[in-house]
């Protein structure tokens, strides 16, 4: 029987997801954590992100048997596809649409402001950390306005709830985390938190950087 490879990094957020979605629905995977350097380089390539992913070179990457995909919602909506239980996609077409819509805008509305501040924790009254820190804060309010009537993002825990939290612990790293501006949205990110796919990747994260003497946020110091 051919085993489930995922390839991530020990500081890929979207490496995270794939592997929190994996344990979510129960699958079998061997997990390979690629050579990292101090300086957030993944250095030497490994062999089979090289062949999967040969133009950007990236984390994650999922092969299994005949299947070899690369970019985290590619791969979830193979496991998706492949694992439909338990579900992590709404019922609905609209609801799965909606949803869809939350995880591409955590991936490409909110974590870009969040790729700005990379560099900037000694600047951070610099104005392109003042203005990454506020579309943030922004899209922390949107996010609180739909808390307003579910308990998740997209109403059932779902894929959109894995990829916004996943991106707010980098956030949080770099200096715009939540605040008591959005209680719904802080209380979200506790039971989104104490999920046990969630500790189980984010727990070997945080002790990643600990031992690289690097912050841990404090919401996450265990």
């Amino acid at each position: 029987m051919t085993t489930t490879q995922i390839y991530s990094g020990p500081l890929s957020m979207f490496g995270a997801k794939v592997q929190i979605a994996a344990y979510e629905k129960g699958i079998t995977f061997e997990l390979t954590m690629v050579p990292f350097t101090t300086d957030d380089a993944y250095e030497p390539k490994h062999p089979e992100v090289l062949r999967v992913n040969p133009v950007k070179q990236q984390v994650p990457v999922l092969v299994d048997d005949e299947v070899a995909l690369f970019d985290s919602t590619q791969i979830f909506e193979y496991l998706e596809d492949r694992y439909p239980q338990p579900a992590l996609w709404p019922e609905g077409i609209a609801d799965r649409a909606r949803a869809r819509q939350l995880e591409q805008k955590s991936d490409e509305v909110f974590f870009p402001n969040v790729i700005k501040l990379f560099g900037l924790q000694d600047a951070m009254q610099s104005a392109p950390a003042v203005a990454a820190c506020a579309a943030c804060a922004r899209f922390y309010e949107e996010m609180e306005g739909l808390l307003a009537t579910r308990e998740y993002l997209a109403g059932p825990y779902s894929f959109a709830d894995i990829a916004f939290y996943m991106a707010h612990v980098f956030a949080d790293r770099k200096g715009a985390g939540m605040t008591r501006a959005t209680p719904r949205l802080v209380a979200w990110r506790e039971r989104v938190g104490a999920r046990p796919a969630v500790r189980a990747v984010v727990d070997p994260m945080m002790r990643f950087l600990a031992s690289q003497g690097r912050g841990v946020p404090a919401f996450l110091q265990r």
